[in-house]
């Protein structure tokens, strides 16, 4: 039986052991040893990719894009599959560590796609990047934050989730925009906020693997009005 072996490690904001494990040519990022993602189960993190980014894909336009949490980069390379040479597409990523294993310990995976010429990382927290895109709105967003809407990497990650950090997400996209959030289970809870900030919702149930029987993740497609279907009063012409 071949070993897991240890790459790297940090410490999360929470206290706890993050590391980055690799074994039989799979890699892992594990919390106090409990997997948080792996390279042989992505489904969800290409579905959640492809569908942010549906209504964009392949057009002549630029779409602006922001993924909150870079992981192993599998939505990442989703996303750049879909979208085309003009869009610009934002990773935010909390830990500078996950960063730098993409580059290094990860670059035969999916590291090699953060020097596309499309993709700027910000080090920083997915929230600080949101509020400053109500200047500069996105028409996707993409969240695959931590365990999703359940910390376990940092109490702080429950914020964006709030009623105030949903009203966030909502403001930070362009009219017509999607966001899309991935969560490790149903959370009707999270549908409702994201309905009250003015969005219009539509749960996908998602796979572990591609062949799997049964979904066990949730994907909640939250798409903006146009401007005009939201503000107009004008009754339909018979």
């Amino acid at each position: 039986m071949k070993p897991n072996i240890t790459l790297a490690e940090t410490k999360t904001p929470n206290g706890a052991r993050m590391t980055l494990v690799e074994h039989d040519g799979h890699f892992c990022i594990r919390v106090n040893g409990q997997q948080l993602m792996h390279s042989a189960v992505t489904t969800s993190e290409v579905e959640l990719g492809t569908l942010g980014c549906e209504h964009f894909a392949r057009k002549k336009n630029a779409p602006r894009v922001l993924i909150g949490g870079l992981g192993l980069g599998f939505t990442l390379k989703a996303v750049l599959e879909a979208v085309g040479p003009a869009a610009t597409v934002h990773v935010a990523e909390l830990f500078s560590e996950i960063v730098a294993w993409n580059r290094t310990h990860l670059l035969p995976l999916n590291g090699k796609l953060l020097a596309d010429p499309r993709v700027t990382v910000f080090e920083e927290d997915v929230r600080a990047v949101l509020s400053r895109a109500a200047r500069a709105p996105y028409d996707v967003i993409m969240l695959d934050i931590d365990n999703g809407t359940t910390a376990m990497v940092s109490d702080g990650n429950n914020e964006l989730y709030s009623p105030g950090g949903i009203r966030q997400i909502a403001t930070a996209l362009k009219p017509g925009g999607r966001a899309a959030v991935w969560s490790a289970s149903p959370d009707a809870p999270l549908a409702d906020r994201l309905k009250r900030a003015g969005l219009t919702v539509k749960p996908v149930a998602s796979r572990v693997y591609a062949t799997a029987r049964r979904s066990a993740y949730m994907i909640y497609l939250a798409d903006k009005l146009p401007s005009a279907a939201r503000t107009s009063t004008k009754p339909p012409s018979r």
